[in-house]
Parts: structure tokens; sequence; C-alpha cells
């Protein structure tokens, strides 16, 4: 299943290339709609966040909790994040394209970041998941061909958040949002705070269910691309 590349990284046995896609954004940016309209294609595997899992370990829901008191759950909730990403990164490939919904890399310089920017992670509880990632990421080997960022406005996606009532989602502020959005565009548009992985598409996501269905179909090509953007 692995082995060992001469970089000394663990990487996943493949007979041939395969192309790997993030589809990376905002909360309520619109990547299940983009993942729902590539996975009607059939030589495209589409994986989404595992968010099934993050709501129930053994009963428990750590997103919830999360939600509810961050500094309390915080590191719970994204010490499983960082380890259902990595189980999804290295699994076998069933299709020549795979998108995903995230990844390891925006649950750590997004949300980790986020909670210890704020105040609401300790200090000490940042620096676990640091070494953590720190080590997964010089250790193994996360492919990625391209980024495809959906850029939305921090307002749209308040809207949409209040349209599609997720439980866990009910208590979001917009302040959250904001400070997704700037983490974000600092580091893929920007390019100042964290090492950026792959090249990066950007498709504006503001717009209607109608509108963002046309604007797939324009940058499907470029998409399947990968890297050559």
């Amino acid at each position: 299943m692995f082995s060992y590349f001469s970089q000394g990284k663990l990487v996943r046995n493949e007979k041939e290339k395969k192309l790997v896609i993030f589809i990376e954004g905002n909360i309520a940016s619109g990547k299940t709609t983009c993942l729902e309209y590539f996975s009607k294609t059939s030589n495209i595997e589409v994986l989404t966040e595992p968010v099934s899992k993050w709501r129930n370990v053994r009963g428990h829901n750590p997103l919830g909790l999360m939600y509810q008191d961050p500094t309390r759950w915080g590191i719970t909730l994204q010490t499983y994040v960082q380890l259902t990403m990595l189980d999804r990164h290295l699994s076998t490939m069933s299709a020549p394209v795979r998108m995903m919904e995230r990844s390891i890399y925006s649950a750590k310089y997004i949300f980790v970041e986020n909670l210890f920017r704020s105040g609401k992670m300790p200090e000490v509880d940042f620096a676990v998941l640091s070494e953590w990632f720190e080590w997964i990421t010089q250790n193994i080997a996360i492919p990625v061909d391209l980024i495809v960022y959906l850029q939305s406005s921090p307002q749209t996606c308040h809207e949409r958040l209040k349209e599609r009532c997720r439980e866990e989602e009910k208590i979001i502020p917009l302040e959250y949002l904001e400070a997704i959005h700037q983490l974000y565009e600092d580091w893929l548009i920007k390019k100042t705070s964290f090492n950026v992985p792959a090249p990066v598409l950007v498709i504006p996501a503001d717009d209607d269910l109608q509108k963002m269905l046309h604007r797939y179909e324009e940058n499907r090509e470029k998409i399947l691309a990968g890297s050559n953007v």
C-alpha cells in the first residue's frame, strides 16, 4: 500500500500519475455545489469533508462542542479533523481525477490558525497541533496538483448559512466568517502567510446557483488540466 521515495516521505503506491484537486473556500462558499457538479463526470472521484464523523465520534459531537466552547474543545475537534483529512488524502484513488473538499492544509492554515489568533485556543494546544502538522507534512507525501479557491464575500456566506440551517452553524457570527475569509485571502491570494502547495485557480462564488453552474462549466477544462492553469 505504501512505500518510501528517496526523499524519505511515506507515499501511496500508484501505478500511474493521477490528478488531485482541492476545492477550498469559506463556510457556505459553494463547495458542495461545485463537487456535485463535477461528481457527474465518470472519471472524477469526489471526496467531501467527513463532517458526519466530526459530528459523531462514538456518540459524541466534537463539531458541535467546538462551536459551543472553542477554548475547551478546539484541540479535540482539530486533532480529529487532522486525522480524518489525512485518511482522505492517503486513501486509494478510484478514478484518474480526485476532487477533495478542503485539505489538511486549510485545516491547519485556516481553522486552527483562526482559533489561535482569536484567543480561543491556548498556546500549548496550538503548539501540539503544529508539531503534528509539521511531522505529517514532512514525513508523508500529500499530493495536490491544483487548488480551486471559491472566493466569496463573508456577507454572502452568512446569508447562505441562514438559508441552509445546519444545527451547528446557527451560532456562527459574521465576524467568524470575516476572519476565515481574511485567512484564505492571505494564504491563496496574497500568498503572504503560509506555503501554497499547488497552483491556484480563483473562481468568484457570490452568484446564484445557475450562474455558478455556468461558471464551473466555463472553467471545466482549466480545472481538469490540473497544474497547467
